[in-house]
């Protein structure tokens, strides 16, 4: 009787001790590798990540930040990739990534993984703009309205598929400066943490889209001055601010490297430059680790 009741224990200790590892190949077998690029990540950090399959599954998608994460498939299949990122405020800690796929077959698969995330640190610098940029009357205050609306919309739109092939250049020729993520102060009052890269370039420098996608804003705000948005697709987006000239119209299609408009010193310009920014569900990257990423040349 003793023995038995031993026996059934050692069983059930072994059932136990075996369940996570029976759930995993449930839920993670399907899954060949899951890798991020860079593989340090870092608030502010734009990121590739690769999932890679035993047999192609019929589709993915992911969440990470509490946003989807939206996947396409290499032409094996078995290859799917994301672009996604870091956003500038976000705080260093662990964060987990899911993962679900439908197989061939039917099955549904999962998988997380825990990506750490380290911290950044950032400068704060002074700047002088004219008053009304800081202490804006209430028509200006209108205005700021408007093109918050404006803006809304535009960045809710972007295409279902990658627009963008391979990686992602510099949309000027002049020396950028290590302005991203930097604390703003504008006469004396904190306004902003800045979004963006600012390149030293002199009004007129003719300013290339970074990678090929469509145009979804190209017009004149408040703050942004002559203000050109391109949709790279799955809500990444890249923004070019302080423009002296705009050359595209909203919804035209662009190639990268493709001429969108002259720099200047257009809205809340301290003097002429341009201000980059790259942006994924909403949160901003750092240019400067975006020109860095290699990326794949997908169809």
């Amino acid at each position: 009787m003793k023995r038995s009741m031993c026996l059934r224990r050692v069983l059930l200790m072994i059932l136990l001790l075996c369940a996570p590892l029976i759930g995993l190949a449930q839920n993670d077998g399907a899954f060949k590798s899951i890798v991020w690029a860079p593989a340090q990540l870092e608030s502010g950090s734009p990121c590739l990540l690769t999932v890679t399959f035993e047999t192609a599954p019929a589709s993915m998608k992911g969440e990470w930040f509490g946003h989807e994460v939206e996947f396409f498939p290499s032409s094996t299949k078995t290859t799917w990739y994301a672009l996604a990122g870091v956003d500038v405020e976000t705080a260093a800690g662990a964060y987990t990534l899911t993962l679900h796929a439908t197989m061939s077959d039917g099955r549904s698969v999962s998988a997380t993984r825990e990506i750490q995330i380290g911290p950044s640190h950032y400068r704060q610098v002074e700047l002088r703009v004219p008053e009304n940029f800081v202490t804006p009357d209430a028509a200006t205050l209108k205005i700021i309205a408007e093109d918050k609306a404006i803006k809304e919309q535009v960045f809710a739109q972007s295409a279902p598929l990658p627009l963008w092939k391979g990686n992602f250049l510099r949309p000027v020729q002049s020396p950028p400066t290590d302005s991203f993520g930097t604390r703003r102060v504008f006469n004396g009052k904190l306004a902003s943490i800045h979004r963006g890269m600012d390149f030293r370039a002199a009004s007129g420098t003719p300013v290339h889209a970074a990678n090929s996608g469509r145009v979804i804003l190209a017009r004149k705000l408040f703050y942004e001055g002559n203000c050109v948005v391109i949709d790279h697709g799955q809500q990444f987006m890249t923004i070019y601010m302080h423009l002296s000239k705009i050359l595209v119209r909203e919804g035209q299609s662009v190639q990268a490297r493709q001429l969108l408009g002259l720099s200047g010193a257009t809205g809340r310009a301290t003097g002429p430059h341009l201000h980059f920014a790259a942006r994924w569900q909403g949160g901003y990257l750092d240019p400067a680790l975006l020109f860095r990423l290699k990326l794949p040349e997908h169809q």
